[in-house]
């Protein structure tokens, strides 16, 4: 057809063929995909998980060839520094890996916007991963971000309730609520929402709170007495917007607790979309619940909200779990279960992130896709 023609020309042209084929000589090219490394990797890891959350981002960007600066929470950086004498150890070269340390912003904006870096991982806040992500989109620099959550999970009519309360109430004692990952936003359908509720409330009345360093101690205590003030804030802010508090919502006090900041677990009810503390990211051991009516009402308010996480769906009937699944924005979802394939990707939509880590997802992550191609 010729060009802007709505009908076939009456002599279509020919192509002229010379004796190597239409293409020449290179009418066939060989190809090879390989992996090459970004370069100087700046690793920024989180105070909730300060061994295994460096040792995710320092392995792979190993693995794929980088070189490392490591810029722990100014919160707990001992960790960081045992992990780099062990490799020290193990015969990994001097200036391979790297340590910057500071309590101040400073050093984390040197290690983002120095010119010998070419890549950031960091896995904190949604707030700061924007700022670190303005800086780095300026230099065109190579980002994994792993931010903020609020994971919904929808406990559909027709749910074992046990297992979902077992499994949202990890969220009480699982480093005391302080983890991105949790299921903090419990969406459940209304003919089971008191049951539910009730199980959730005997499930955190249950916990013991108090020194991590007991062994009958469940839920110890969060990182700083200014989180645990924000922590308390919110749980006000909830009572302010409507919410009821159904068990928690006091500092535990007396003996035993004068040491360490630690925040009773706490379940909050009558909860609905637009309040603050079902929309925001508390960072603690706090529940928010709020009930729908029908499978439609549920997905739509799993979706409203600016993270994405990991949510969760349970059901007794898997396949409906699985059709929910698959409508959830969110770059995980665990179907009757909180548990995680440490082989499956790893990573956020929306302000929960960029890009996927864990697994081979990792070695994809920390490199640099080439192309080699020659003529056959």
């Amino acid at each position: 057809y010729a060009r802007g023609a709505l009908e076939p020309v009456e002599e279509p042209v020919v192509p002229q063929v010379n004796e190597a084929g239409p293409m020449g000589r290179a009418g066939v090219f060989g190809a090879l995909a390989v992996r090459q490394p970004v370069g100087v990797v700046t690793c920024i890891t989180s105070y909730n998980n300060p061994w295994a959350n460096p040792a995710g981002k320092i392995a792979p960007a190993l693995a794929m060839g980088n070189t490392v600066v490591v810029k722990p929470a100014p919160q707990d950086p001992l960790s960081v520094y045992r992990m780099t004498e062990a490799l020290e150890a193990a015969g990994v070269p001097a200036g391979v890996v790297n340590v910057v340390t500071g309590s101040g912003p400073e050093a984390g904006e040197a290690a983002v916007d120095a010119p010998d870096v070419d890549m950031v991982s960091f896995t904190g806040s949604t707030a700061v991963g924007r700022r670190i992500g303005e800086v780095c989109g300026r230099a065109m620099k190579r980002q994994l971000m792993e931010l903020g959550g609020k994971g919904a999970a929808v406990v559909l009519d027709d749910a074992d309730l046990d297992s979902a309360a077992a499994g949202i109430g990890t969220t009480f004692s699982f480093y005391s609520g302080q983890i991105c990952t949790a299921p903090t936003r419990v969406l459940v359908q209304r003919g089971v929402h008191d049951a539910l509720l009730g199980r959730l409330a005997a499930y955190a009345d249950r916990l013991t709170v108090g020194d991590p360093t007991d062994r009958g101690t469940v839920v110890g205590p969060v990182i700083s007495a200014a989180h645990r003030d924000r922590i308390e804030s919110y749980v006000e802010l909830g009572r302010k917007e409507g919410a009821r508090i159904v068990t928690g919502g006091e500092r535990p006090s007396g003996r035993g607790f004068e040491r360490g900041f630690h925040v009773a677990p706490t379940l909050l009810a009558d909860c609905t979309n637009d309040m603050r503390v079902v929309r925001e990211e508390i960072f603690g051991p706090v529940v928010v619940v709020v009930p729908f009516d029908d499978e439609e009402e549920g997905i739509a308010l799993a979706n409203d909200s600016d993270y994405g996480l990991i949510d969760y769906v349970w059901s007794s009937d898997v396949a409906r779990a699985f059709r929910i699944a698959r409508r959830l924005r969110a770059g995980g979802v665990g179907v009757n279960t909180v548990g995680r394939n440490m082989e499956a990707p790893f990573g956020g939509f929306k302000k929960s992130g960029v890009g996927r880590d864990v697994g081979s997802y990792a070695l994809h992550a920390y490199s640099e896709l080439q192309a080699i191609v020659w003529p056959g």
